[in-house]
């Protein structure tokens, strides 16, 4: 009976060992992503394409955040953060204009697309 119970607890243990090791990844990229502020304001038209030209799949509300996975030249847009020809890939297929993104500078803050 306590070479059981004791069976159970190593099992147990291990159980619980392994989802911290298989869950501490995901945890640790998710910690590591960087948001950046849309203009205070502003809703934000998100387009299939790094430019105006390109259809508008959805609006960023008002006080909106975005990752930024990548960076693409693009349709010259003047915001409230200046004029750019930067769009910033928030999402599969997603872009939207740097000059409504506050990162902190006038050029890239990520990689580029491609």
């Amino acid at each position: 009976m306590t070479s059981h119970r004791h069976g159970l607890a190593l099992l147990a243990g291990a159980a619980g060992a392994l989802l911290m090791i298989v869950s501490a990844p995901a945890t640790a990229s998710a910690a590591g992503l960087r948001y950046y502020p849309v203009a205070p304001g502003v809703r934000l038209n998100v387009h299939m394409g790094p430019g105006t030209d390109y259809n508008i799949v959805r609006l960023l509300p008002e006080g909106a955040q975005v990752h930024i996975y990548c960076q693409a030249p693009g349709t010259k847009v003047t915001g409230t953060y200046g004029t750019s020809t930067i769009w910033d890939n928030i999402d599969n297929g997603e872009y939207v204009s740097d000059a409504y993104v506050k990162t902190g500078s006038d050029g890239y803050v990520a990689a580029r697309c491609g």
